[in-house]
C-alpha cells in the first residue's frame, strides 16, 4: 500500500469522500497543526495596538457569532464611531 497526502479545500472534502468511496480507496483525516497567530491591529493615532478585548469584538462580529451590532451603511458605522 502506498500512502499519498493530498490538500483538499474544505468546500471539496464532500465530493472526495464520494469519489474516493466509489474508487475503494480509504482515507485518514489529519488536521493541520500550525501555531495560532494572534490578530492585531496598530492605532497610528495612539501609538498603541488594540486590546484583546477590542480585537476579540471585531472577530465576533466577522465570524457571525455577535449579530448585536449592525450598521445600514458605512456612514451610520463612522457617525458610530466618531461620536466615541
Amino acid at each position: 500500500m502506498t500512502a499519498i497526502t493530498v490538500n483538499i479545500p474544505n468546500r471539496k472534502i464532500g465530493f472526495f469522500k464520494k469519489l474516493i468511496t466509489e474508487m475503494g480507496w480509504s482515507y485518514e483525516v489529519k488536521e493541520e497543526t500550525q501555531p495560532k497567530v494572534k490578530a492585531r491591529l496598530y492605532d497610528p493615532e495612539t501609538g498603541e495596538y488594540l486590546s484583546d478585548k477590542t480585537m476579540k469584538a471585531i472577530e465576533d462580529v466577522r465570524s457571525g457569532r455577535d449579530k448585536g451590532i449592525t450598521y445600514e451603511s458605512f456612514e451610520d458605522f463612522k457617525k458610530a464611531m466618531l461620536s466615541l
